[in-house]
């Protein structure tokens, strides 16, 4: 499977190498070169390139958890970790943190539960910058002590 997809990755990157040559010159109107068929394809080979690259990453991902040994109990903890920091972040959220007519009025219908769910994004990523920024703060501190 590896040697397939590398050798459809180095298919396609010729084939874009190619097509960088038949390029429109930057002399051409954008409205002209944005309809370059040399173009289009260039965009198609970046959108199957991006997801061979997921598919590639999620499969060999998942095999790796599967094989070795402890994974999927550490993949387990840390699923149910993210679960508790969105529960924790949910329920810091209030979702009455902006006047509902006031966005209305400016033309963005807005509900409470658009703005909790706001909130909830917000407080996960503070909260999991936090648990970095710990992490990387007690790993340096380890480091200094057991020495």
């Amino acid at each position: 499977m590896h040697k397939i997809v590398k050798i459809i990755l180095v298919v396609l990157g010729v084939v874009g190498a190619i097509l960088w040559f038949q390029l429109p010159s930057s002399d051409v109107p954008a409205s002209e070169a944005i309809n370059n068929g040399s173009m289009s394809f260039m965009f198609n080979i970046t959108f199957a390139l991006l997801g061979i690259a997921i598919v590639a990453t999620v499969l060999f991902g998942l095999k790796n958890l599967i094989t070795s040994k402890g994974g999927l109990k550490k993949a387990a903890f840390v699923v149910v970790g993210l679960l508790i920091v969105v529960a924790i972040s949910y329920a810091m959220a209030s979702g009455t943190d902006v006047n509902l007519d006031e966005m209305a009025r400016l033309g963005v219908p807005t509900t409470e539960d658009t703005v909790k769910m706001i909130g909830t994004g917000l407080n996960v990523f503070f909260l999991l910058t936090i648990i970095a920024v710990a992490a990387m703060l007690y790993s340096g501190a380890k480091k200094m002590i057991s020495k």
